[in-house]
């Protein structure tokens, strides 16, 4: 089985944290998205992964190489973000017998992709509560029967996960007609080979669609509450560590520090004196978090640093931001209501009552600044010191 695993889009819901990498290489736990997907697939039995790359796609190429965990990789660029259906026609010409599919910004269950591959035709399924913003999956005697795309009225409620083992025939099913919004589908690539031969649904008890900032947080709470602890950096006397607590070789963990798992402390990144870390926390590469400040619940990206006294709770930070001593990061609405976010022009809810902000890479808050909940800041914004800032930028 080789698998193709799409990774050539920038995603602008999850802007600002892809405004200068994909989508699928934002960081969950001790790797990039795509990275859990490619795992899933090798420890399936792939054979030999083909990444579709496109927008900043060296950054897939650095970390992926030409080859992981000794699984050859191969490269497919998709010059033109034109649909996944555009994206696979891309890998075509390198694909030889049965094939998958997977979105390199979705995280399945590796159980899930091993069940999918030895079912080959198949397709993963996930039960939602509203699935009209996904394809929708009719079933019958084990079998999918059809598929429709965003339906108004959807007939189940069996939503495709974007995980899919095609047949060596389905090679020649790829040149399908372009949508209503002008791409390319794979949805009608899997509706021909529905048509065509029998395909079975593999049901997911766990995946996650990572589209927007707290759809990130979402996964690195999952994966990261999946850690068994392990201490290999230097923890200093008088830290009290409790839960599952990942502390590197290379990381520093200052005295009187509280770490309260699941936490993360990636290699080369530095815990202050006295500071708090708590919730399901990843402090990635040369992190720095300095004396009395306290994280929860938050991802901050390599390179970000936190001076004395500041507060980030339920956050994403992209990568070597600054944040300034005594810089607050409020996380909840004082009505109680959930938190809302700006995706591509419109206000959404996260479904979360706590979430905070946003913020792309090397942006920089001056001391004493204030985030209010939902905020996103664009890569190099700077704050003014004591600034309130309450609306995106």
């Amino acid at each position: 089985m080789q698998a193709v695993v799409l990774t050539a889009g920038q995603g602008t819901r999850i802007r600002p944290l892809s405004e200068s990498v994909p989508k699928p290489m934002v960081p969950v736990a001790e790797k990039p998205l795509a990275a859990h997907t490619v795992d899933a697939a090798i420890d399936a039995g792939a054979e030999e992964i083909v990444l579709v790359v496109g927008y900043e796609q060296e950054t897939v190429r650095r970390f992926f190489g030409t080859a992981y965990r000794g699984t050859p990789i191969t490269y497919a660029e998709q010059r033109d973000q034109a649909g996944t259906a555009d994206a696979l026609r891309t890998a075509g010409e390198h694909l030889d017998g049965p094939f998958a599919v997977l979105n390199g910004d979705n995280l399945y269950e590796p159980a899930a992709i091993d069940r999918l591959f030895d079912a080959c035709p198949a397709v993963c399924a996930v039960d939602v509560p509203d699935p009209r913003n996904y394809g929708v999956l009719s079933t019958a005697d084990g079998v999918v029967t059809d598929i429709v795309e965003k339906p108004d009225e959807p007939p189940t409620n069996l939503a495709n996960a974007g995980a899919y083992a095609f047949p060596e025939a389905a090679t020649e099913w790829l040149d399908v007609s372009a949508s209503e919004r002008g791409e390319y589908e794979i949805t009608d690539v899997l509706a021909t080979v529905v048509d065509r031969v029998a395909v079975t649904p593999i049901l997911l008890d766990r995946w996650l669609d990572v589209g927007r900032p707290w759809e990130l947080l979402a996964a690195n709470e999952l994966t990261l509450g999946e850690l068994d602890r392990r201490i290999d950096g230097d923890v200093s006397d008088g830290v009290h560590l409790s839960g599952a607590v990942v502390v590197e070789s290379g990381a520093t963990i200052g005295p009187g520090a509280v770490i309260k798992g699941p936490v993360l402390v990636r290699s080369g990144a530095r815990v202050g004196p006295n500071a708090t870390i708590r919730g399901a926390t990843l402090l990635d590469r040369n992190v720095s978090v300095g004396t009395d400040v306290t994280v929860a619940n938050s991802v901050l990206s390599a390179g970000t640093t936190l001076d004395t006294h500041s507060v980030v709770s339920d956050s994403v930070l992209g990568r070597d931001v600054s944040v300034g001593a005594g810089t607050i990061v409020d996380n909840g609405e004082h009505d109680d209501t959930e938190v809302r976010v700006t995706v591509t022009g419109d206000r959404v809810s996260t479904g979360r009552r706590t979430f905070g902000a946003v913020v792309g890479d090397e942006v920089t808050t001056g001391i004493n600044s204030s985030l209010t909940p939902g905020v996103k800041l664009s890569s190099g914004v700077r704050t003014e010191p004591g600034e309130v800032v309450d609306g995106d930028r």
